[in-house]
């Protein structure tokens, strides 16, 4: 094996590879703005609950209900319909996430010394939202219920309490982008490198070259280093890039250690270039290449972790999740994110991506080097 001849085989794949302009803003601007939108918009924060409070009694007791909506700044009392159908089309229209109705008879259940009732309608197209907004409200209720039995009963009652004192580590202020965001850096690495990866074999097929590929003294191992090596830097270099945003511009702490994660993105490209690889050995255009690797990318992305627990899934889905690198790359980048943690914690996820990275790439090189033959 010639390192001479990768090195120039690198350089050509190099130049091949900036000359096209459609590929600059790709390499370069593309990790970015999504980077950029996915922090921004995939947010599970509750800020905003838009609420419509429909009141039939018109009592103190039943204003005390709207002043403590208004009076909290998540709720925003946006409409105050008179009847079902105008609450009801409010709905329907998707113009509010919950609606309040108190009844006629709220106030004078409640002096009596009985259970006054209320209705609480939410919009439910959202079921995770949706639970999430109900929980609040609850608690808005639950601190007026306190309220109006010291003022019906302001008598002094001493009695044990449980005092729970709740702190939250890793990410004190439960905001979503410190989850969501170092997944983000993942997603990057892996979507880029998988691409142009699968796609690097294809267009030599198509220009015609390979055949001079072919012919030339290089073997079909410095042919494939020489093809991976520069997607490798690229992936790397956009890991870099894409982690100073999300410690920088968003803030993200990165308790860890920088050298374990680029270790760690080391062994998850082994993983990605190899499935590339193999995609190019299957496809005959770069057509088809591109709508393989959506296709992986697709079940790589729902199985891993990203957004819905795996914990929350089927058993026999758990178990395929096993074969999916990037469910470890996700408990590795966001344990050296938030927590800290390093390789005494970290080393069976490092493990398992090491075999899954080394039998996808061997299996992969064993294919395209049979396919030269």
């Amino acid at each position: 094996m010639s390192w001479l001849r990768i090195r120039e085989l690198v350089r050509k794949e190099f130049i091949q590879l900036f000359r096209d302009k459609r590929n600059r803003p790709l390499l370069i601007i593309t990790p970015i703005i999504q980077l950029l939108i996915f922090g921004y918009v995939v947010n599970y924060d509750i800020r905003n609950i838009r609420l419509a409070l429909m009141d039939q009694s018109q009592t103190v007791e039943s204003r005390q209900v709207a002043d403590s909506f208004s009076g909290n700044r998540i709720f925003q009392i946006r409409y105050r319909p008179e009847n079902d159908a105008s609450l009801e089309k409010l709905l329907l229209q998707g113009k509010i996430d919950l609606a309040v109705k108190i009844p006629p008879d709220f106030s004078s259940e409640i002096r009596k010394g009985r259970t006054a009732r209320i209705q609480i309608l939410a919009d439910g197209t959202m079921s995770n939202m949706a639970s999430i907004r109900i929980a609040y409200t609850m608690l808005v209720l639950d601190r007026l219920n306190r309220q109006l039995i010291r003022e019906l009963h302001p008598l002094r009652m001493d009695y044990g309490r449980i005092d729970a004192r709740v702190r939250t580590w890793y990410n004190p202020n439960l905001d979503s982008q410190n989850f969501y965001v170092p997944g983000i850096v993942a997603f990057v690495v892996m979507l880029i490198s998988l691409l142009f990866t699968s796609m690097a074999i294809i267009k030599e097929k198509e220009a015609g070259t390979m055949e001079q590929l072919m012919v030339t003294p290089i073997s079909p191992v410095e042919l494939i280093l020489g093809k991976t090596i520069p997607y490798i830097v690229i992936s790397l270099s956009q890991m870099v890039i894409v982690t100073a945003i999300a410690v920088f511009w968003f803030e993200i702490p990165l308790a860890g250690s920088i050298l374990l994660l680029l270790l760690a993105a080391c062994l998850f490209l082994l993983s990605t270039l190899g499935i590339g690889l193999f995609i190019s050995t299957i496809s005959g255009t770069q057509q088809q290449a591109m709508m393989t690797t959506f296709f992986v990318i697709l079940p790589f992305f729902m199985l891993s972790g990203f957004v819905f627990p795996i914990d929350n899934m089927p058993e026999t889905v758990q178990w395929l999740t096993l074969l999916n690198p990037l469910r470890y790359f996700l408990v590795i980048i966001r344990g050296i994110f938030l927590k800290g943690v390093g390789m005494e914690i970290l080393w069976p996820q490092f493990a398992a991506m090491a075999v899954l990275g080394l039998a996808v790439f061997v299996g992969a090189v064993a294919r395209f080097r049979k396919r030269l033959d």
